[in-house]
Formats: C-alpha cells, structure tokens, sequence
C-alpha cells in the first residue's frame, strides 16, 4: 500500500473530462483520478448546469500521483500533449467555458512548474497557435455525478468515445509508451 502523505494532486482542466480522466487512468505513477468541476461559482453544480454555461466551471480531472515516479512536469508534459491549449473555451466541437484548457495549482512550485513547462511546450512549436491555458491557484473541486466516472472504460463504443477519447488515448500511450501502466502479472 502506498504512502498517501507521499501523494500530491493536480487539478486540470482540457475538454471533456472524460478524455482526461481515460488518460491519466492510464500514466504510470498515478494513485487515483476523479472527474469533477472546479473554478465556477456555484456550491455542488450538476453535469447539466456546468454544460448550461452558467455556473464558471470548468470539466476538470483531480489527479493524485506519486512524485517518487512520475514530475508534476511530467504530468503536465502529458496534458500539454492529449489536449489543444491553443483554443479557447474549446476542444474540436466541444465549445463552451466548461472546456476550457486550465491548470489549477495546488502549491507555489506547482505554479512555477507549470509556468516553466508552458514555456518548454510554446517554444518547442508544437502547437501552431499562442497557449490560452489558464494559470489559477487551486479552488475547490467537486466531484462529478457518479455516471460519469470510469466513463470511456464503460462505455468504449459509444460515438463520443469512439471519435473523440479513443484517438487521445491512442496518442498517449504512442508518444508515451513508456510511461503506460503495464497490467499486473
């Protein structure tokens, strides 16, 4: 069993949390991931009122990772690589506030790791447009509605899943075969 005291969470926000979440289920060095909404103004908002545009929430993932095995930079590698942080409010069809590309820092060096991997990520030019990420300071999270966790392992032939997720599942574990978590012997 692994230490929980030894465990940091990062909170970030990419598109559909449903992508997110199909990912980081799968990056080596992560505990847990919760899908949820952070960074609106609404106590306890639904999936219906956060996709209605009124509450400031963004579709986010919680992510609890193990730093003795996998960088906050490392992690963020990875969500500057499964997702478009060059379009604002928006991910391919999915256009609204909720979608938008956000990092929600749980520390000061958090903000500063991030600060230095959006730099690494523009300068590299792999994205033809400027980076809109967003840069807040962590805010509290509220965990989605219980239908939509696990929700791609569940529903993998869904059209969604099918067109959207699958291909960014399929490009992580491409680019980070390496970091893909190997079944249990």
């Amino acid at each position: 069993m692994m230490d929980q005291a030894k465990h940091e969470a990062a909170t970030l926000g990419g598109g559909c949390f449903w992508c997110l979440e199909a990912v980081y289920k799968e990056l080596r060095g992560v505990v847990s991931v919760t899908s949820g909404y952070a960074g609106g103004h609404v106590d306890n908002p639904s999936y219906e009122a956060v996709c209605g545009k009124k509450t400031g929430h963004a579709e986010v993932v919680r992510v609890v990772f193990d730093p003795a095995e996998l960088s906050y930079a490392d992690l963020l590698r990875v969500f500057f690589t499964i997702h478009d942080p060059t379009t604002k409010d928006q991910q391919g069809a999915d256009i609204g506030p909720q979608y938008r590309s956000v990092i929600f820092t749980h520390s000061d060096a958090q903000a500063e790791t991030a600060r230095a991997v959006m730099d690494e990520v523009a300068q590299a030019g792999i994205w033809d447009g400027a980076i809109v990420t967003e840069l807040l300071p962590e805010v509290r999270f509220w965990p989605a509605e219980a239908e939509h966790h696990d929700y791609f392992a569940r529903n993998p032939w869904s059209g969604y899943c099918r067109a959207v997720v699958a291909p960014k599942v399929m490009k992580f574990r491409k680019v980070f075969a390496e970091r893909v978590k190997r079944p249990a012997a």
